[in-house]
């Protein structure tokens, strides 16, 4: 054994200086606590609000993002979670794991791409990341470019001997992508045909995944006594509702129904002037007026319940 641990030295002396290299990296978890790497959705929720990581959620996708505005990041009553591609198995990931703990009510934003399981997402969001998977391997291509502008800036620094250059670099956006003005007629014609052309033709098998999500969800709700609620995000009527959708809709009011879950159903509710797209409404015009009415609508339920 010790002739071929010395015959294997310098391998193992590599090996184990990239784990050590590793977990120093993942404890200090640059993708999170470092602007020079980019950020998703879900590290931007929490960097907006101090890091907490508990209180009220309204929790959905994109659509969420562009449509509930918060008032104030410490006084809002609740924390704006619309992550990009979002869906309800991130949710039910996010709170296996315990990386947020829901208080006092949960709204959860539905809208005609949330329960779709084969949507690609955000592979960088954090409970994709396996156990066993280093973090340099899990997010190489963000250390690749990240490094490549740090090799730069040191290269620049010392060619034009400018210490201050040495270890400069371009924050990260930390702001989540919302959405104003209007798209042109020609652009969401092109997004309908994509969309079915994408998604149309799907049926129940296509979001059976995201439906034992939900079901995780309102047992998890109910097991915490967690008032839920349920909010069908608004879909721009001037363009023909995706062919899933009256089927989606029935399945999800189903089980929502049997849990005694409020729903405020906004899906065709809005004028298409109101919208920047197809999903998304617009931050001028359509995102306080569908604020105003969430907000209005959570009161109701809370005076209600008193």
């Amino acid at each position: 054994m010790m002739a071929i641990l010395r015959k294997n030295s310098f391998v193992l002396l590599l090996l184990a200086a990239f784990v050590l290299t590793d977990v120093a990296v993942s404890l200090w978890d640059p993708m999170v606590t470092s602007r020079r790497f980019y950020k998703n959705d879900f590290t931007k929720t929490l960097y907006h609000h101090d890091w907490t990581a508990h209180g009220p959620v309204f929790y959905g996708n994109s659509a969420v993002t562009g449509a509930y505005i918060e008032p104030d990041a410490k006084k809002s009553p609740l924390i704006e979670m619309g992550l990009s591609y979002g869906k309800l198995t991130d949710l039910k990931a996010i709170l296996e794991q315990e990386r947020f703990r829901i208080e006092e009510q949960l709204v959860i934003g539905i809208d005609v791409h949330t329960m779709i399981d084969s949507l690609e997402t955000d592979p960088t969001y954090q409970w994709f990341k396996k156990p066993y998977q280093p973090y340099l391997y899990a997010y190489r291509d963000y250390f690749r470019d990240s490094g490549t502008e740090f090799v730069r800036q040191l290269y620049t620094g010392a060619v034009e001997l400018d210490p201050t250059k040495l270890l400069a670099y371009q924050p990260r956006w930390i702001d989540k992508e919302l959405y104003f003005g209007h798209q042109t007629e020609e652009e969401l014609r092109k997004k309908w045909a994509d969309y079915d052309k994408r998604f149309g033709w799907m049926g129940e098998p296509d979001y059976r995944e995201n439906l034992a999500a939900l079901d995780w969800l309102l047992a998890y709700a109910k097991e915490r006594s967690l008032p839920l609620r349920v909010v069908w995000m608004p879909w721009n009527r001037g363009y023909e509702l995706p062919r899933y959708m009256p089927g989606l809709q029935q399945a999800v009011n189903a089980r929502l129904q049997a849990a005694g879950v409020p729903v405020l159903d906004k899906l065709q509710g809005y004028d298409p002037r109101l919208f920047h797209d197809l999903v998304h409404l617009s931050r001028q015009e359509g995102a306080p007026v569908f604020t105003k009415e969430v907000d209005a609508w959570l009161a109701s339920l809370a005076k209600s319940s008193k």
